[in-house]
């Protein structure tokens, strides 16, 4: 196999606080169980809906930023790889665990609501957490996704700044009298047949 491709993407809802723990050395580690809705309608006309549970582990940075700002019920986006990994329980019985991991540089977190969950966005950490770049098209509410060189280990988040004032002013054109409408033009005639 000459590529091969670990990224999942989630955008769903929170079930419960993130939970933190520490590792040996001190770094931090955010554990979130994330549900994401489908809905459809059966044979019959009957709404029907079906939830899924992921499981998401946090590293670094954004573990610390998952505990201060989301709780249960945060629209949060998510993009890291499925991990499997294997434990033993207390019995001795060896168990395995799928999950969604967000390493440092590889992962992306992005908080979709406010804080008081009215979808606004408008206080600090409303969104824009990474720690890889920001997904194509953008588009959701926040800050500025930090990644690349200059950004803190683990992604960072970049305040919003008020866009400084234009200095020029545009030409103010004459409404008064304007020019007559000209017909549609529909430009050069395109084919699709062109092979690909």
């Amino acid at each position: 196999m000459a590529f091969s491709l670990n990224k999942v993407q989630l955008i769903g809802n929170l079930g419960r606080d993130p939970e933190i723990r520490f590792t040996q050395d001190g770094r931090p580690i955010a554990n979130l169980n994330i549900a994401t809705s489908e809905t459809w309608n059966d044979q019959q006309g009957q709404r029907q809906e079906k939830t899924e549970w992921h499981r998401v582990v946090i590293f670094g940075k954004l573990a610390e930023i998952a505990q201060q700002y989301l709780k249960k019920g945060s629209k949060v986006y998510i993009e890291g790889a499925l991990q499997t990994r294997k434990w033993t329980d207390n019995q001795g019985v060896e168990r395995y665990t799928t999950e969604v991991t967000l390493p440092p540089f590889k992962s992306q977190m992005i908080i979709l609501d406010s804080r008081s969950g009215q979808g606004s966005g408008q206080y600090p950490g409303a969104g824009g957490y990474a720690g890889a770049s920001a997904p194509q098209g953008g588009g959701f509410a926040g800050g500025t996704p930090m990644s690349g060189e200059g950004a803190p280990p683990g992604g960072g988040f970049a305040p919003r700044t008020p866009a400084a004032a234009p200095r020029a002013t545009a030409p103010v054109r004459d409404t008064s009298n304007p020019p007559p409408a000209q017909p549609f033009d529909q430009g050069p005639d395109f084919d699709d047949d062109i092979p690909f």
